[in-house]
Order: C-alpha cells, then structure tokens, then sequence
C-alpha cells in the first residue's frame, strides 16, 4: 500500500512573471465546482491535495523553497477567517472552507525545504528522510489530471504493485515531444508500457510518448539520484536517475492516460490559458 504523497513545489515559476514574482506558481488559480454546485475558483495546489486525499492519501510531503511561504499558510487552518465568515453570515464560504480544513486536520503535513532550485530530482531527493524504506509517490504541484474518481492515481499503483516495479509513471502521447521528457517501451498491456529509455527535452525526440510528472517510485529512486551527475545548468534531473534504474535493469513501466483524462499544465501563459479554459469547461459541463 502506498501511504506517503510527495508534492514538490519548489519551482521559481520564471516563464509566469511577473504573476510569480510572489505567488508560488502551483496557487494560481483554476475553475472547478465547490459541495453546491457553484462555479468556484481553487489554486491548483489545493485540487492536486483533494485528489490524493480523496484516493486515500493522508500523509503528505511538500517540497518548498524560498517565496512559497503562502503554500505553508495555505495548508494551516485560520481559525480567525471562519469567524470572519461566520459574523458576514458568508456560509457557502464557511462550508468550503470547513471541508478543506477537515482533509488538513485528517492529513499529516510536512514542509521540507529544498535550499535552492537544483531540479526535479533534487526535490525529490528531500523526501529521503521522510519515506525512508517505504515507495511513494510523486505528484508535481503544478501538474492536475482531471480523471473520473482518480482512476489515474488507482491505475498507477495498481501497475507498480502488480510488477514489482522500481518505478512507475504516468505519459500521454503529444504533438511536439521536444519540451518533455520522452519515453521508449514495449506496449505490454492495454495503456501500459515496459519502459527502455526515458530522455530529457530531446532535440529529435524517440516518440512522441511525454513523462506526466506524477510517479510511483521504490526507494532505490534515491540511490539513482545520487549517481547521476549535474547536467549543464547544475540540476539534477529526474530523468536520468529513471534511466539509472532501466541500465540496472530494474523494472520501470509506464500508464499512458485515457483518452477521457486531461492534463493541465500551469508552466506557460499559453498552458494557464488552455488550463483557465479547460477547467471552465469541465466545472460548466
């Protein structure tokens, strides 16, 4: 069983400035539908949460950094805004906020700093302490997948535990593979492939299947982590700690998303565009 959430959110957020300057890019924004019905808007931090929270997560671990106190703030309840709720008799916002602060005192938090911007796989190598022997999984601040019941986080797990994988994760297939990491693999179900070969932002991608920052990982993830190198702009990524595992030979699949399920990437103004647009659509439906 899965039982541990790791949430980085540490990214400077640079290509949404001066929106970012400072709100952590993962607050931002985006349309969904709150207990009545009504149109409502959450940042995209607090959906990512609901989701894990509602497919049985109750621990959670947030990477942050430097600018993301409001993150911190965010995930403590202020009792002194529900009197302020209560004496504007404001109950719609009193029952929103109820519910979220009921997740938060069922969950346990933990905020864990990572000093400076050293990539992805740095991030996550900040959970070390925290998930010690146990897998977890990784769930990118910024990344939202709209999928009925969460059934993309149950297809996850259900794939890493059945092949005693190292590590799993979520694709979907895109026009323009060059800003992704990319995969290579063997189709060996339906939506699931034996991955071969995960590359970085390649120049001439391999195929056009993209990593969708939420994964499964195995605790030796952390050990890859500290074989791999810096790249040119003195990162570590994710990526290549991934295809550490693959020349180990350890197992490494990946869940392409259904057709139905849509990701929603916060990263550029023209992704928070299609974001603003795709959640209006699906809290109006």
């Amino acid at each position: 069983m899965i039982r541990k959430a790791v949430i980085p959110s540490a990214g400077l957020g640079t290509r949404l400035l001066p929106a970012t300057k400072e709100q952590p890019k993962e607050m931002l924004p985006v349309f969904t539908r709150d207990l009545h019905g009504n149109l409502r808007l959450k940042p995209l931090l607090h959906i990512v949460f609901e989701n894990l929270y509602n497919a049985g997560f109750r621990e959670f671990h947030f990477i942050t950094g430097r600018g993301k106190r409001s993150i911190e703030d965010y995930f403590s309840i202020d009792n002194n805004l529900v009197r302020y709720l209560k004496s504007r008799n404001n109950f719609e916002s009193i029952g929103e906020l109820d519910a979220f602060y009921e997740k938060v005192h069922r969950s346990n938090i933990i905020f864990i700093n990572q000093p400076e911007p050293r990539g992805f796989g740095d991030a996550v190598y900040r959970a070390k302490s925290s998930t010690g022997t146990e897998a977890f999984l990784v769930h990118a601040g910024d990344d939202l997948i709209i999928s009925e019941k969460n059934q993309y986080l149950l297809k996850l797990i259900r794939v890493f535990e059945k092949n005693n994988a190292a590590a799993a994760f979520c694709v979907e297939k895109v026009r323009d593979a060059r800003k992704y990491g990319v995969i290579v693999g063997k189709k060996v179900a339906n939506n699931v492939y034996r991955v071969r070969k995960v590359l970085e932002k390649p120049p001439v991608p391999p195929s056009n299947i993209a990593i969708v920052a939420v994964y499964v990982f195995s605790p030796k993830i952390y050990h890859a982590i500290e074989e791999v190198p810096l790249d040119a702009s003195n990162e570590v990524q994710l990526t290549n700690a991934i295809e550490q595992l693959i020349n180990q030979d350890c197992p490494v699949y990946a869940v392409e998303l259904d057709s139905v399920e849509k990701r929603i990437d916060i990263g550029t103004p023209w992704s928070y565009l299609r974001a603003l647009k795709t959640t209006a659509r699906c809290a109006i439906a």
